[in-house]
């Protein structure tokens, strides 16, 4: 959530008084993030972000704006897109429309597509315990759950296949033990891919990218627990199988981020109130620490590609890459550190 592009106050107020949002009284660049360029829009009616995408086409925009109004219907706390009354709703259906056809929630801005969301209540907990994880693992199992009936397919854009093509990008720029690390591991993961077991993986939308920072909380009251008012940040969804999201979570939320070691009680929690909502099949649990893997490799080579190829922006913060080495080591260093518990009798499927 860079900002790349500077967006005219005038051509924001434009946008929201076309969408029927009010008047624009504040418009506010929002720091952190690497792949958008993000705003805080304050009209007389509400609170919005304003998103253009440098990255994403208007061709890819239409699945991860449709995923979240599908699961926004379904009660699912996520921020609502806003649509454009004057743009006829495209068709639904797996197949996307043509690249060139409107989409009601794609708009443009400053040249580039453009979307305005609602935006959340509360704040992001960057310390959580293991009160905030079992809230997430109980939203992330509802939107797997809620996704199985999204009427789009598109794969998950940073999967296997953008591992596989980023590696030797960045293989350049590491010292031998890095680079030996990150060959092994896409092979074990190309191994894993192609195995009967990854094969019968539960598969649907996934948000892949559901960091600390990714959601809001508000405080409870009277020594109530933290309430999970919304997730966002969908850029990165896609189909893909329910595990690796869950891993994805797994490896920020119960991490230690100083050495990348696992966190019992909130890897527990998170687990547990997962769990509670959709129980893992024989094939989940066989390759929970396989996808743990997984997870750390994804974000481990994409933080390496951002480091060392980095594009400008007047607000950025890297990430270290580093981290996420470490979380790989740790996974791999003990792969059975996080087999899922077994299932309770109620719990159980076949």
């Amino acid at each position: 959530m860079a900002v790349y592009t500077d967006v005219g106050f005038d051509e924001a107020n434009a946008l929201v008084q076309r969408l029927g949002l009010g008047a624009l009284q504040a418009l506010k660049g929002i720091q952190g993030g690497i792949e958008n360029t993000n705003y805080f829009a304050s009209t007389d009616q509400g609170e919005y972000v304003l998103t253009l995408f440098e990255r994403l086409g208007p061709e890819q925009l239409p699945y991860y704006l449709c995923l979240m109004k599908h699961l926004a219907a379904r009660g699912i706390p996520v921020p609502e897109p806003m649509a454009d009354p004057a743009v006829t709703p495209a068709k639904a259906g797996p197949l996307a429309p043509a690249a060139d056809a409107p989409c009601e929630l794609v708009h443009k801005v400053a040249g580039k597509p453009a979307a305005v969301v609602q935006r959340l209540s509360g704040h992001s907990q960057l310390a959580p315990d293991a009160a905030h994880c079992a809230e997430l693992g109980h939203w992330l199992a509802r939107m797997h759950l809620a996704g199985r009936d999204f009427d789009r397919i598109q794969p998950n854009l940073r999967g296997l296949g953008w591992w596989n093509d980023t590696a030797p990008v960045v293989l350049p720029y590491l010292e031998a033990p890095q680079a030996a690390l990150l060959r092994a591991e896409l092979a074990y993961q190309n191994h894993v891919a192609a195995s009967s077991a990854y094969a019968a993986l539960p598969r649907g939308p996934v948000h892949a990218d559901l960091f600390r920072d990714n959601a809001m909380f508000e405080a409870g009251t009277d020594g109530a627990a933290p309430r999970l008012s919304g997730v966002f940040d969908f850029y990165f969804a896609g189909t893909d199988t329910w595990l690796f999201d869950l891993a994805v979570c797994l490896n920020d939320w119960a991490i230690d981020l100083p050495t990348g070691r696992p966190d019992p009680a909130r890897t527990d929690a998170l687990l547990a109130a997962y769990l509670a909502v959709r129980p893992l099949t024989g094939a989940e649990r066989t390759l929970l620490p396989a996808m743990l893997r997984a997870a750390a490799l994804r974000f481990w080579i994409s933080r390496l590609w951002d480091f060392h190829l980095p594009r400008e922006a007047s607000m950025l913060q890297a990430h270290d890459p580093t981290h996420f080495e470490r979380v790989l080591r740790e996974r791999a260093r003990d792969p059975l550190a996080l087999q899922a518990p077994a299932q309770p009798a109620a719990l159980a499927t076949s």
